[in-house]
């Protein structure tokens, strides 16, 4: 295939599917160079994130199943070896790659193997924690590994810190590669071969001075590059030599998100994951772009926003108030707060142990520090949380977004282990809103603690509702009052109503999860009630389990796939049609 045609591809699968779009159109240029220089299923090739891979997916073997990504039962939208032998990892989380091919190297080395190792990963996601723990390791680990640096200057918006500013700089090393390659030529024409070693040495001189990359070599890596990402010859050229190097070798390579479809390059942050969207049909239209109002309709408000319009609301009234997020502004619905206090917003990049522990210190110090996280990057960090958050008591809030099944992302993103992972920590407390009203009175409540929150809330639209009432009132009831009572946490709270309706019974919004409210169960269960759990949310260790309920609702003790949210819930009896079955016949 040539570029084109692999860009018409993806375009023509995610307009459908949605999926992750801006940064697989980036990469097209570096999967088919890989796939040309090494064996897909021999050699082993470590995407960072999947975000990138989709041309890997189509390039080897999954062009015929490329239509099902992200579709139940179809493949998956990251990297995944059950999948396919030319997927070496895992690859949802951002900022592992380096770790898990020194793993594969040194393995390699350990049994005498030749296949070559190759890392792929992004500037924002080289910043990680992880990634510079790999770093500092890999020499010591093995000789013999490449890792290819795709430099777009974008994490899914633009990247914070110093290290995105630093490989900033070193892309104005193309000047240097040009002063090379003209001073090469010159020595080769005067046969100087007499002067090679004061060149080599001027060379070396001069590349401190315009690259700035003796960081790169001081880890014990060979710097090659920057080189043009979409440039598909250089590329090849670059990997070829890289194969016979006997030192790790960090490929420098220089990218445009969304490159070739001209939407996604003017604004790759809004592309970088999308819905279903109109697309032109045939390859040689891949560069129109769509009206300004042709990528998505007008985003129906969700969970995201009604935190990020409550935080500034409450922010407003208590200048102490200050948020953070780990490179997702926008997705966790912060770019409000960072427009209205930028001086009280921080983005730490993808490092969520930092952000989590920097939080920490921001409370320490007087602050109350607001922690917008998916739940499932709040998993990154739970050594931080307890130890520099809970020990200590520190009113740091989470808000844990995406929290229970979020559907076509799959097993790598759902966020149904967050109940289980936190509520063993002595001094959190955890709670769940029901509707808009309810959150912002939930994030009130946890700014007026002295003590760490978890809020967790789902993805997708804010169910309509009252809220609570005036009075703070922390459970509603809902049924004719025969005995089960259907403890739900917020957002089933509106599936345990009405299953309630059709088996007859009580529906209660279990507003707190830690502590839950003890006296209301216990008048339950004096009065003989059935107690029945509801959570989107991992049964092992969950909710359930919490309060002992007789019976328990949530996702079974497995890695759920991906589909969308109402497959899921059919497939594993947690619709509403499948839960009253059971109560029916119990």
């Amino acid at each position: 295939m040539k570029p084109i045609e692999l860009r018409h591809r993806i375009l023509e699968t995610v307009s459908k599917n949605g999926g992750h779009l801006a940064s697989s159109l980036g990469a097209v240029e570096i999967a088919m160079a890989l796939a040309e220089v090494f064996d897909p299923e021999t050699d082993r090739i470590v995407w960072d994130v999947g975000h990138q891979a989709y041309a890997w997916k189509i390039l080897t073997g999954r062009d015929d199943s490329f239509p099902t990504l992200r579709k139940l039962g179809g493949i998956s939208g990251f990297p995944n070896p059950a999948e396919s032998k030319a997927d070496a990892a895992i690859a949802g989380h951002a900022g592992v790659a380096l770790s898990v091919a020194e793993g594969l190297a040194a393995a390699r080395d350990r049994r005498g193997g030749k296949e070559h190792v190759v890392a792929v990963i992004g500037d924002a996601s080289f910043a990680n924690g992880t990634s510079f723990e790999a770093l500092n390791n890999c020499a010591a680990a093995t000789k013999r590994l490449i890792v290819v640096l795709n430099d777009n200057d974008m994490s899914i918006a633009k990247p914070a810190g110093s290290i995105a500013k630093g490989l900033g700089r070193l892309t104005s090393g193309i000047r240097y590669n040009r002063a090379k390659n003209v001073a090469k030529k010159v020595g080769r024409a005067l046969r100087l071969s007499f002067l090679y070693g004061l060149v080599h040495w001027v060379k070396n001189r001069l590349k401190t001075m315009m690259l700035r990359n003796v960081w790169f070599e001081e880890f014990g890596f060979h710097y090659l590059g920057p080189i043009n990402g979409h440039d598909l010859a250089a590329l090849a050229s670059a990997l070829t030599a890289a194969k016979e190097e006997n030192r790790p070798v960090l490929l420098h390579v220089v990218t445009k998100k969304g490159h070739g479809y001209g939407p996604a390059e003017k604004d790759p942050t809004a592309w970088h994951g999308v819905g279903p969207f109109p697309w032109p049909s045939t390859p040689d239209t891949v560069d129109l772009a769509l009206p300004t109002d042709g990528q998505k309709s007008p985003p129906v408000p969700g969970w995201s926003e009604a935190f990020g319009d409550a935080l500034c609301e409450l922010a407003k009234d208590d200048d102490r108030v200050v948020a953070l997020t780990a490179a997702m502004r926008d997705g966790t619905g912060l770019a409000g707060f960072a427009a209205r206090f930028p001086g009280r917003f921080f983005d730490v990049g993808i490092a969520e142990g930092h952000m989590v522990a920097f939080a920490g210190g921001l409370a320490a110090g007087g602050m109350r520090p607001v922690v917008a996280v998916y739940s499932t990057f709040l998993q990154r960090a739970v050594d931080q949380v307890m130890h520099d958050v809970a020990i200590s008591n520190l009113p740091v809030v989470f808000c844990v977004d995406r929290a229970g099944v979020v559907g076509a992302d799959g097993v790598t993103h759902q966020g149904l282990y967050d109940i289980a992972m936190l509520r063993c920590l002595p001094n959190i407390t955890i709670c769940q809103p029901k509707d808009a009203e309810d959150l912002k009175a939930l994030l009130k409540e946890a700014l007026d603690r002295n003590g760490p929150t978890v809020i967790r809330y789902p993805r997708g639209k804010v169910p309509t509702g009252s809220g609570v009432t005036g009075n703070g009132e922390r459970v509603t009831e809902k049924g004719n009052g025969l005995p089960i009572a259907i403890w739900a946490t917020g957002d089933w709270y509106g599936k345990a109503c009405e299953v309630a309706s059709r088996v007859g019974g009580i529906a209660v919004h279990a507003r707190y999860l830690k502590p839950f409210d003890s006296a209301l169960l216990a008048k339950q269960r004096a009065a003989g009630m059935k107690i029945v759990s509801l959570e989107n949310g991992a049964v092992a260790g969950g909710f359930g389990e919490a309060i002992g309920a007789d019976v328990k609702f949530g996702w079974p003790d497995a890695f759920i796939p991906h589909g969308t949210q109402a497959e899921l819930e059919k497939k594993y009896g947690l619709d509403v049609d499948s839960i009253a079955e059971v109560l029916k016949n119990g």
